[in-house]
């Protein structure tokens, strides 16, 4: 015997909001079940011998190749044919699924496409369904949960790699086209891992995101969120409403009222890997904080789960090896180009796809170091020298033998070397999501200047707050150019999803 899940037959819609709500439905009925009956195995009850519940799904067919002239990367379908994909978390994506929704019909016609919302096959594992604060499974004998192995559907990581973002799958004949990047599997394992991984929920990350690989920058991140929390808004653009740290811990602004779910918030026994700090906007906009520490792994790790988010941009800034003899210590390297040594990728993103600089993202850090320094001209240029960026998954490179890093570097003309920024930037290109990197001069390993102690306190002192001053305003700036002009064509591959 199984419990009957819940079905919800296929229905068409031309109106977004409508096809959203139909969404929301069948999500919220499925996860319900599986809930309640979760809940009662755990008290011991025979539920039956499998429970299901199924993800939403959202198909689109349309006849012919007329469409709006989008300069966007999203919104629209390649051609005519049929598109399907499957949904979760449309608490989560309410703005997200219901803005895809609307574009699809605008650029396409309701006379030409109609949204079709229904139940899917595609199960929803027993781990998915749980709430943020809900911990069942915990309270079960290790023989109770290994009998859940067969009552309740699991994780299938067969149901969620990347392919479709990678370019590399193909529908076998007669099935629908991919209308998004990610199937709703995909999305529901990274929400679980950014949870571990960072400390916060994923309902606090915002649109645009910084990534470092030192603590001083968050720490410094942690006290300008407290300083603007401590004050009332009144600039124009700071409307900042909250400030959250890992254990889900909020700090409202001064005038704000405290929310239901903030007394959730704890402090955690131990930071996690890579703790997450957010500067909340109401409509989702703000800034979120990752310290990724060292290494292309976890710069991978990270922004493959981020992705599933559709942030608007994500910035590296952090330090690195000046690889020239008329830099100095304490100047900033804007990435136009990445040797790219890391390997994390190599399978994903093949080497010879080459990762172009994006000009709204380059113009605006140019213009926020302008604007944070207060330098212009060759002022300007003396601190700040835009370059290639080599990044390598081997910290001591300078120990192999012969100098052969040294001649790659010197015949790719790379001016300055880290861990992460090539990563990150690789996984924005192949993930659509818009990328920049501004990294500072911490020392100069191939012409004599190592980190000392002395030398590193007092580039601290003088660069940290500066530094990450400039990445905010950066966002600021993108933010306040528009989706419309950040999320342009040129991240599109020829056969493209219609989801951002």
């Amino acid at each position: 015997m199984s419990m009957t899940r819940p079905f919800i037959a296929p229905l068409q819609f031309d109106d977004p909001i409508a096809a959203y709500e139909q969404v929301l439905a069948i999500y919220e009925a499925n996860v319900a079940h599986l809930r309640d009956a979760m809940k009662r195995f755990v008290a011991g009850e025979d539920v039956g011998e499998h429970v299901r519940g199924c993800y939403p799904f959202v198909r689109v067919h349309t006849d012919t190749v007329a469409r709006a002239d989008s300069t966007l990367a999203f919104g629209f379908v390649a051609g005519p044919g049929t598109y399907e994909t499957t949904l979760t978390r449309p608490d989560l994506f309410a703005r997200y699924y219901q803005q895809q929704f609307k574009l699809l019909l605008k650029n396409h016609g309701s006379h030409h496409l109609r949204i079709e919302v229904g139940t899917s096959s595609q199960p929803i594992p027993i781990h998915f369904s749980f709430a943020e604060h809900e911990h069942i499974e915990g309270n079960m004998s290790a023989e109770r949960r290994l009998l859940m192995r067969d009552v309740f559907d699991l994780p299938n990581l067969a149901a969620m790699d990347d392919g479709i973002a990678n370019g590399t799958h193909e529908p076998p004949p007669g099935e629908a086209q991919p209308l998004s990047l990610f199937t709703a599997p995909r999305v529901d394992y990274s929400l679980q891992r950014l949870r571990h991984y960072t400390g916060t929920s994923c309902e606090h990350f915002q649109k645009f995101v910084l990534f470092t690989n030192y603590q001083f920058y968050i720490d410094e991140f942690v006290k300008l969120g407290h300083e603007l929390m401590s004050q009332a808004s009144g600039a124009p653009g700071d409307d900042y409403i909250a400030f959250i740290e890992p254990g889900n811990m909020v700090t409202r602004r001064v005038g704000q009222e405290v929310q239901a779910n903030d007394a959730h918030g704890a402090p955690p026994p131990r930071l996690p890997q890579m703790p997450g700090y957010h500067l909340i906007r109401a409509d989702g906009t703000g800034i979120s904080m990752v310290n990724i520490g060292v290494g292309p792994a976890n710069a991978k790790t990270i922004t493959d789960h981020i992705a599933v988010l559709r942030p608007h941009a994500w910035l590296m800034l952090g330090h690195c090896a000046g690889l020239r003899n008329t830099q100095q210590l304490g100047d900033y390297v804007l990435a136009h180009g990445y040797v790219r040594e890391d390997h994390v990728l190599d399978e994903d993103l093949p080497l010879w796809v080459p990762i172009p600089p994006l000009a709204e993202v380059q113009v605006a850090i140019e213009a926020a170091v302008a604007e944070v320094t207060q330098l212009t001209g060759h002022d300007l240029k003396r601190v700040m020298r835009t370059g290639t960026v080599a990044s390598t998954d081997n910290r001591n490179w300078e120990l192999l033998p012969q100098r052969t890093p040294e001649r790659r570097f010197s015949q790719s003309r790379a001016i300055a070397l880290d861990m992460e920024s090539a990563t990150i930037a690789a996984n924005g290109f192949r993930f659509r999501v818009p990328y920049g990197t501004l990294l500072c001069v911490s020392d100069k390993p191939m012409h004599g200047e190592i980190k000392l102690p002395g030398m590193a306190n007092q580039f601290y002192r003088d660069r940290v707050d500066q530094h990450l001053r400039i990445g905010i305003r950066a966002l600021e700036l993108l933010r306040a150019l528009g989706v419309d002009k950040l999320h342009s064509r040129k991240l599109r591959s020829f056969t493209e999803v219609a989801f951002q």
